[in-house]
Parts: structure tokens; sequence; C-alpha cells
């Protein structure tokens, strides 16, 4: 067997305890930090590995596992709604029917009368055509950085005044040398996080010792070896580029993920960049 198609398989078995905890809890409170540990995922990617096997957010397929076993249960069984409404996670009949409508376009009772509606299922993932090298692999010694930390959407978040807060620190406390490099952390998955708590560090990588001041801080990135992948094009497409290393290349590699963050590093100057000419860097930590 090639080891691509044990890297499917390793990740696979991970995921079947996850949908086993789910289908065998469906009655409780899923928290997704148990599903986590009980997959021994990296806590970095568990929700991108978990769509990219599923094809869908993990809160989407509890969701979706949920509104169909009682969908099943409606159907072939005599169950009362409400039962089946608390056999499944829902704590009044009523959340079911929303939630089951919002789904199908029907609800519980209305599907109960008509034995004859059958449901038309889409895949949630979508594709798009991408300007990705193939990657190249490195290995990282540590870079230490200045950074600062932004929340909300990532469309949302002001960088241009994040990386102008940055250099202005660089100014103030006379970092400059050749070689200083823009890397982004995005910490979340737009798909699962709420744009509220979403979490993305803005860093300059540094050659001189530098002292946290205000909301900016210091760290050090941690080196390692690292999957590289050269994209060119919008920062609005980087949610296909994620899905397409995750979905596809990974899946499909001999590798196993680290448990660090991806980093971003971005190539040229956005400000006076047209979005199609765009380059970044994308770095997977991998084993």
């Amino acid at each position: 067997m090639a080891q691509s198609e044990n890297n499917k398989a390793y990740y696979h078995q991970k995921l079947n305890r996850i949908v086993e905890y789910i289908h065998n809890h469906l009655d409780e409170k899923i928290d997704i930090k148990t599903l986590a540990e009980i997959s021994h995922f990296s806590p970095f990617h568990f929700h991108r590995i978990t769509r990219a096997l599923l094809g869908e957010p993990i809160g989407a397929y509890i969701t979706r596992a949920r509104i169909e076993t009682a969908a099943k249960m409606i159907r072939y069984t005599s169950l009362p709604i409400e039962e089946v409404s608390y056999q499944v996670g829902y704590e009044t009949p009523s959340s079911l029917t929303k939630a089951f409508k919002q789904h199908f376009n029907t609800t519980p009772s209305e599907y109960r009368k008509n034995k004859t509606f059958n449901f038309k299922m889409t895949n949630s993932m979508e594709t798009k055509s991408l300007n990705i090298k193939k990657a190249k692999f490195i290995t990282l010694e540590d870079k230490n950085c200045i950074y600062l930390t932004l929340k909300g959407a990532y469309d949302k978040m002001d960088y241009p005044s994040a990386w102008a807060t940055l250099w202005q620190k660089v100014k103030e406390q006379k970092l400059f040398t050749a070689g200083i490099e823009h890397f982004g952390q995005p910490f979340d998955d737009p798909n699962v996080t709420e744009e509220s708590n979403i979490r993305y560090d803005a860093c300059l990588i540094i050659h001189k010792e530098a002292k946290a001041s205000g909301k900016v801080g210091t760290k050090t990135l941690k080196g390692g070896k690292f999957a590289v992948f050269l994209y060119e094009g919008s920062y609005t497409n980087f949610r296909y580029v994620y899905d397409y290393i995750f979905n596809t290349w990974l899946l499909e590699s001999d590798y196993e993920l680290r448990d660090e963050p991806v980093r971003e590093k971005y190539l040229n100057n956005a400000e006076k960049t047209e979005e199609e000419k765009l380059r970044t860097e994308i770095y997977i930590p991998i084993k």
C-alpha cells in the first residue's frame, strides 16, 4: 500500500472516533474540545482537518447528524415529535422544528404526513481555480518577531494600520536591518469560529532585540519542518487555498501535521500591488 494511502487511512481512523462519538451522544451536548481530545488531532488544525474529511465544518456535521437522525425516527417510528427532539439533543420541539425547516425546507410534522418526501443533499464545500505552486519542503530556524494581535472577521481586520504600528516600533526602537519579513498567523478557521473570536497575529521578523510596548508584543516563531505553498492571487481566496491544502494535498501526501499554527509570508505590498498579482507563501508545519 502506498504511503499516501496509509496517511489517508490514518486520518480517517481518527475521524471515525469522532463520528462514532457524535452519533452515540446525539442526545447530549457535544463539546468540541472533547472531540479534539478523542481524535488526538492537533488543536491548531482540528477544525480544518475535520472539515476536509467531512466536507463541512464539524458544527454543521453535528447539526446535520441530529436532523437526519430525527428524520429517520419520524419516518420509521411512531415516537412523538417531542420525544424525537429530546433524543437528538434539542431541548424543545420548536428548536427541532426550526432547524429541520431550515435544513429540509419542511417541518417534522409535514414530513411525517408526506412519506414520499425526498431530500436532495448537496456538498457544502466549494471549489475554485487557484494559482498555487507545488509544495516545497524547508526547515526553518526560530525567528524573533514583534507582533500585533487583531480580532474579528479576516476580511474586516485593519491590516494597514497593524503593519504601520509595527513599523513605527521598528523606527522607535531602531530595529531596522536587512531581511525584515512580514508574516501572519491566522489562528482560527472562519468556517467554524464566530467572527468576534477570530484571532490573527501580524508579525514582523526582526534581527535585533526588541521590547514589548503597548499592544505590540514580542515572541518567537518556532522553527521546524514546513511544507510551503506559493500562492498568487487575492487574499480573499485564502479560504479556498486552505481548503485545497487540507482537503487534497494533506490526504494525498505522506506527511503528518505538527502541533503548530500555520503561517503566511507576504512577499509584496498589498497597498501597491494588484490583487491578482499578490504573492503569498503558506507555511504548513509537518513532522
